[in-house]
């Protein structure tokens, strides 16, 4: 490290490469608390913008001589072991959602046919006026199914056009930005709205009818509010509500999805706790990140929207669509049914043990705990006001 006496730019380049390094140094180390609170659970999100910042902290502190320090003291070099070994960390965290990973979930080795499904998950952002764009997009893409989500009445009558085409329907708009529109070409059986944890909050929960005209299979559509000061001051609600889906699928043995906005990234500890306790497998894994969110900051982007599939599936197509004016980008996937490879593919799902059981039981009955204290703290204020 230089001494006092050194040019005032190499001290401020010294002392701006050590603040960078302590703020990617926390950013990784906050997570591992499993503190649900939002300013922990936050840096879940940006561990590919926090292993660029490692790894240009590491740069800085080669060019300044950090490896070979000057005087007695040896905690430059320890810093970027330190560093290091974060990067490595993070590196392991997002390594399977890239395509140097196995695929989870195997591409189709059927022809295009009757047991094939599309499906599009879009969150339109409430706000975003650009419904004749989204809509454009939808029909280009031609899904079997579509969810749309943060739609409100506005936003039904922009999409309204689709029932032509998907005429199986299951909609529930609001303006607080959890509305959320299914739109479907293909039969549907069962279909309720159910608000799972969150009062305000809405989840789909939908049987369908493959064109094959034989097989069903089970859809579930969610949008939990994410960590956030606007939101949710923890993520335990977001996290009791994708647990409680997950206990549900546990006990299946029926083709199922799982499609949304979950307000969490793929690599996070609770998506892949719900991997392991639902036992469905997600296709992102081995193909790569495919970043919805932030669709205006290039920069600034991770994996919000997922599609999760039991073993019954296989991929033919994944791709992120066209921007809609939102701050989601849409994700489109294309799946063929093979049920006669599924024990093939259930060697690659993550099994849950006795923890995670516990944990995932645990958590659910904090976020609807968190939710009743919540609304008697809301009952208790608009008392107050009267």
């Amino acid at each position: 490290m230089p001494d006092l006496d050194a040019p005032l730019w190499l001290l401020f380049a010294h002392g701006l490469t050590l603040l960078l390094a302590l703020a990617a140094l926390v950013a990784t180390l906050l997570p591992l608390l499993r503190q649900t609170a939002w300013w922990i659970r936050v840096f879940d999100f940006p561990r590919l913008q926090i292993v660029g910042v490692l790894v240009l902290v590491l740069v800085a502190g080669v060019l300044l001589s950090w490896h070979h320090p000057a005087d007695d003291t040896y905690w430059a070099p320890a810093l970027l072991g330190l560093l290091t070994l974060a990067a490595a960390y993070q590196v392991y965290r997002i390594m399977p959602y890239t395509p140097l990973a196995n695929k989870q979930v195997l591409d189709s080795s059927l022809p295009d046919g009757d047991r094939h499904l599309s499906l599009v998950m879009m969150n339109v952002l409430q706000y975003n006026k650009q419904g004749k764009k989204a809509l454009e997009v939808l029909r280009q893409a031609d899904s079997d199914i579509i969810m749309a989500v943060e739609t409100d009445e506005w936003w039904y009558q922009q999409l309204k056009p689709l029932e032509e085409t998907h005429p199986y329907v299951c909609h529930e708009p609001l303006d607080n930005t959890y509305g959320l529109l299914f739109f479907s070409r293909l039969p549907l059986e069962g279909s309720e709205i159910k608000y799972l944890i969150d009062d305000d909050v809405p989840s789909l929960h939908t049987r369908l009818q493959l064109p094959d005209g034989q097989t069903w299979i089970r859809i579930y559509g969610l949008h939990p509010k994410p960590p956030a000061p606007a939101e949710s001051e923890t993520s335990t609600r977001r996290d009791a509500e994708l647990l409680l889906v997950g206990k549900e699928i546990e006990n299946l043995d029926e083709p199922t999805i799982v499609f949304g906005d979950m307000n969490d990234v793929a690599w996070s500890h609770t998506s892949e706790l719900f991997r392991r306790i639902s036992g469905l497998m997600d296709p992102r894994v081995g193909r790569g990140l495919l970043p919805t969110f932030h669709a205006d900051h290039i920069l600034l982007r991770w994996p919000l929207d997922h599609v999760f599939v039991s073993p019954h599936f296989k991929v033919d197509d994944m791709e992120r669509l066209p921007y809609v004016g939102s701050d989601h980008f849409p994700i489109y996937l294309k799946l063929s049914y093979e049920p006669h490879d599924k024990e093939k593919q259930e060697e690659n799902c993550e099994e849950a043990d006795v923890e995670d059981e516990q944990e995932a039981t645990e958590k659910i009955q904090e976020g609807f705990a968190e939710e009743v204290e919540e609304e008697a703290e809301e009952a208790a204020a608009s008392a107050g006001h009267q």
